[in-house]
C-alpha cells in the first residue's frame, strides 16, 4: 500500500537531511572550477554542486588544461574538480603539476572513471587531495570528499 512509497519518500528525506547536515560542516565555498572536456560530465557535477550549495556559489568550467591554468591565474577557486583524462591524452598525474606551478595551492579533487587502490595512490602522490569515481558523483560522495580535503587543508 502506502508503506513502500512512505519508505521511499522517507529514505529520500533522510538522505537529503543527511546531506544538509554534511553541508553544514563544510566551509563556505564561493568559487569552484570544474576541469572536464566532456560537457555532459561537467554539467552533471555542476548540477550536483548547485544542489549542495545553491546558486550563490560561482562554478566555472575549463575544458582544457590551458584554460584551467588561465582561470586559476585570473582568480584562484576554492576547490578544483579535475577530470582524470583530458583529451587528447593528458591525465591528472600530468596536469596536476601544471596547476600547482601556476600557483594553485588549494584542494584538487580528481574525478576518474578508473579508480583503483593503485590509481588513487598514484593520483595522491601527484598532488590530488582526494579522488572520486566518476560513477559516484552524487551529493553524498562529493560532500564526503570536500569534508576530507578541507579537514586536511585545515590541518585536522
Amino acid at each position: 500500500m502506502g508503506a513502500s512509497s512512505t519508505k521511499t519518500g522517507g529514505d529520500y528525506l533522510a538522505k537529503r537531511s543527511g546531506v544538509t547536515k554534511q553541508r553544514s560542516g563544510l566551509p563556505a565555498l564561493h568559487d569552484i572550477l570544474i576541469v572536464d572536456d566532456e560537457t555532459f560530465d561537467a554539467d552533471r557535477l555542476k548540477a550536483t554542486l548547485h544542489l549542495m550549495f545553491g546558486y550563490e556559489v560561482e562554478i566555472r568550467r575549463a575544458a582544457t588544461l590551458g584554460r584551467a591554468i588561465d582561470e586559476v591565474m585570473v582568480r584562484k577557486p576554492d576547490v578544483i574538480f579535475l577530470d582524470d583524462v583530458l583529451k587528447p591524452s593528458d591525465n591528472a598525474t600530468q596536469t596536476l603539476p601544471f596547476l600547482r606551478r601556476a600557483g594553485y595551492d588549494r584542494p584538487v579533487i580528481v574525478v576518474s572513471g578508473q579508480v583503483t587502490r593503485q590509481r588513487r595512490t598514484v593520483l595522491k602522490e601527484a598532488g590530488a587531495d582526494d579522488v572520486i569515481h566518476k560513477d559516484d558523483l552524487d551529493s553524498v560522495r562529493v560532500a564526503e570528499a570536500l569534508q576530507r580535503v578541507f579537514k586536511i587543508a585545515d590541518g585536522g
